[in-house]
């Protein structure tokens, strides 16, 4: 398993869905690691001097930014000594988060400029943050609205006040009249604050934070922009009497449903692709996924899918939709603290090949829009998600999570609500004008 998951996106139709994420890596960190000046893009925020501070950071609080590969990994260390005693913290492998915050092997820095900073306190680390200006979100309609993310810190306001007026203040600078976020790093990757739902542990490539962490940015001046909710359900749970009928009158003339072919993979992954940016081109906080990322994409997931969970529709012969689930690495990864060496490896590998964890994500899955408002295009994501439940429940998986969904997207919610999912989890971006 040479590759790892990173990305993960989601896209539902009728008539109007919303992105989730999918997160992939390939390969492994390559230093020397400098996060200034690392995105080449130029953002349609106007660049600036170096940036002021507004308000002098108390003198035992300091704050830099991230340059060498060694304050990257202690960037990426510091959430787990806060969440150490939390026992639903998950801690994600090293590797992984290395490569998905270095530009060699992120994709996502070749459209966007990012800066990471480590607050320090008496020689210890404190907190974190990101901003970041995405030249694809602002060309699809952002404005001058900068991103923050990856905030964490210990529970003082000194800690969050001093991380915010940071990154904003380097938004700020560029030409931004907006914060957003917390995006990790991209809306197509880990969004928003955990505000609901700190009983269970995060399936992969979802949030986990502090119950103060959100009281925290509020008192910053933060307010609400939009919420996003997980939904789970048990999948062995008999579906409602509607969803029943609709399923077994089977499916529409013309419409054909089957498994991911991997003798054309690549051809595949792309037509994945283009239905992903098709359904989201009118979404709110819509970025396209670049030809780099499909390939990076498609690498990645080449040595982990399995193509008895990725299933596409076929209207007339066209490709039309598709869904794909994926195992809770989550669970396999839970005991590691992060290392592969010397024996992560094979023990990562006998918990997904062997053993096989319990849970599984639903995070991509689309509908062409054209097809989003004829009667077989509608029936598609019911027949989709109960090809996958039984596909699922076949291989042994009890819990599944549909995630993310935005609050306001009626249709995926009551899809979701409709196969016998609730909510469980709601997860917070936040905004402030600058």
């Amino acid at each position: 398993m040479r590759q790892f998951l990173r990305r993960c996106l989601l896209s539902f139709a009728p008539p109007h869905t919303q992105v989730g994420d999918l997160i992939v890596v390939t390969g492994w960190f390559n230093g020397p690691y400098v996060i200034e000046g690392a995105a080449v893009a130029p953002s349609s925020c106007e660049k600036a001097e170096p940036m002021a501070f507004d308000t002098p950071a108390p003198s035992d609080l300091m704050l830099a930014p991230v340059r060498s590969a060694a304050e990257l990994r202690r960037f990426i260390d510091l959430p787990n000594r806060l969440n150490a005693e939390d026992p639903n913290w998950v801690v994600p492998l090293m590797y992984e988060r290395m490569a998905a915050l270095t530009p060699k092997t992120n994709p996502f820095f070749d459209h966007a400029e990012v800066q990471l900073w480590l607050a320090v306190r008496d020689g210890r680390d404190v907190g974190r943050i990101s901003a970041q200006i995405d030249r694809l979100a602002t060309e699809s309609g952002a404005g001058k609205t900068g991103n923050f993310g990856m905030i964490a810190g210990e529970d003082d306001p000194e800690v969050f006040g001093l991380l915010l007026r940071t990154a904003e203040a380097w938004l700020r600078e560029r030409g931004c009249t907006q914060a957003l976020g917390p995006f990790n790093l991209s809306i197509n990757e880990e969004v928003g604050l955990l505000v609901d739902g700190f009983d269970s542990k995060p399936m992969v490539m979802m949030g986990h934070d502090p119950r103060y962490a959100g009281a925290r940015v509020e008192e910053q001046g933060y307010v609400k922009a939009k919420d996003v909710y997980a939904y789970v359900c048990d999948p062995r749970a008999a579906l409602p009497p509607v969803v029943v009928r609709r399923i077994k009158r089977g499916l529409p003339a013309g419409v054909t449903m089957r498994q991911l072919d991997m003798k054309r993979y690549d051809e595949e992954v792309k037509a994945l692709t283009s239905i992903l940016n098709d359904a989201w081109s009118e979404n709110w906080g819509f970025v396209p996924t670049t030809e780099a990322e499909t390939a990076q994409l498609g690498k990645a997931l080449k040595d982990v899918i399995d193509p008895r969970l990725v299933l596409f529709a076929e209207i007339d012969g066209e490709v039309a939709a598709f869904i794909v689930l994926l195992p809770n690495v989550n669970e396999a990864i839970e005991g590691l603290k992060g290392k592969l060496l010397p024996f992560g490896w094979a023990r990562l590998l006998w918990r997904l090949k062997v053993k096989r964890v319990k849970s599984i994500r639903i995070p991509l899955m689309g509908l062409k829009k054209k097809f989003a408002d004829s009667l077989r295009g509608q029936v598609l994501p019911f027949h989709l998600m109960n090809a996958g439940r039984d596909a699922g429940i076949a291989l042994g998986y009890d819990k599944f999570e549909f995630s993310w969904i935005l609050e306001d997207n009626m249709p995926m919610r009551r899809i979701s609500e409709a196969m016998g999912a609730r909510i469980y989890k709601t997860y917070r971006l936040y905004e402030k004008t600058l």
